[in-house]
């Protein structure tokens, strides 16, 4: 398996012409540290954390990364969660989110945003983001206590949720899959409706509150679970199934390389 995936990674860093770049990665958990991302004395990548450098650190825990230096692939990893990639064409900067429900709860896509503009002096509103493909609110059923939650940390979390009742804003719904305990997190058996939580909703949101023009913010409409054919998907395979990987990084010179890109690695 690891063989695999290195041979698909290597594939994939071979169509982008980017062979030469440093990869930078984090441990991802779910959680809303923010890392940025330079050079080390010997070409190897260095994490900082809040001004901080951490020398001699292979791969902190965290779920987004920022960098303004060329030749630095930024990468998150994802089955359902959602990738949201950050350029700033003015400054020469790009940040790499991962947004699950926890971290998209903790404001990890607004705080990206807000590290990109302390520590390079971006201006959000010629900011671009790009929500890669993650679960939709067609397939991602969520228990009672993730509605309460955000509740309690945004004034208008209802529009983050639809009821099963509700009809489908997207692909009809594929016959229902197992989770690992038979339930979502928190949802009995012998509740009802069902409550479907909008992680594109909920990003898009931030990156508006974080000050970026509705016209620079793009998603990709595809649902994960939806389509197993195309995209790996924790919640309908299983924790076997493998994972894609979304980068981002600046080039050594302007090119017209198409940024950012995507594709499974295992």
């Amino acid at each position: 398996m690891r063989a695999r995936v290195r041979e698909n990674r290597a594939l994939f860093f071979r169509q982008l012409g980017v062979e030469g770049f440093a990869l930078a990665s984090v441990r991802q958990v779910h959680s809303a540290s923010v890392y940025q991302i330079v050079r080390a004395t010997f070409g190897e990548v260095e994490y900082s954390f809040g001004g901080n450098r951490l020398p001699g650190v292979a791969q902190p825990a965290g779920d987004a990364l920022l960098t303004q230096e060329a030749g630095i692939l930024l990468s998150v990893r994802t089955a359902d969660c959602l990738p949201v990639l950050l350029v700033d064409p003015k400054h020469r900067a790009v940040g790499a989110v991962h947004a699950g429900w926890r971290g998209a709860l903790a404001r990890v896509v607004e705080k990206a945003v807000c590290e990109m503009r302390r520590a390079y002096g971006s201006e959000p509103r010629s900011l671009l983001g790009v929500l890669g493909p993650s679960i939709r609110a067609c397939c991602y059923e969520v228990g009672e206590e993730v509605l309460e939650a955000f509740q309690g940390c945004f004034p208008h979390a209802d529009k983050f949720f639809r009821k099963a009742s509700e009809p489908a804003a997207r692909q009809p719904r594929k016959p229902p899959f197992s989770f690992s305990s038979g339930q979502p997190p928190g949802r009995d058996s012998n509740c009802a409706p069902a409550i479907h939580l909008d992680l594109v909703t909920v990003a898009q949101d931030q990156l508006l509150a974080a000050g970026l023009a509705r016209r620079h913010v793009v998603a990709v409409d595809f649902c994960t679970a939806c389509h197993t054919d195309l995209f790996y998907s924790y919640r309908r395979e299983g924790r076997r199934t493998g994972r894609m990987l979304a980068v981002i990084g600046v080039c050594p010179t302007p090119s017209r390389r198409s940024w950012p890109q995507a594709a499974p690695i295992s």
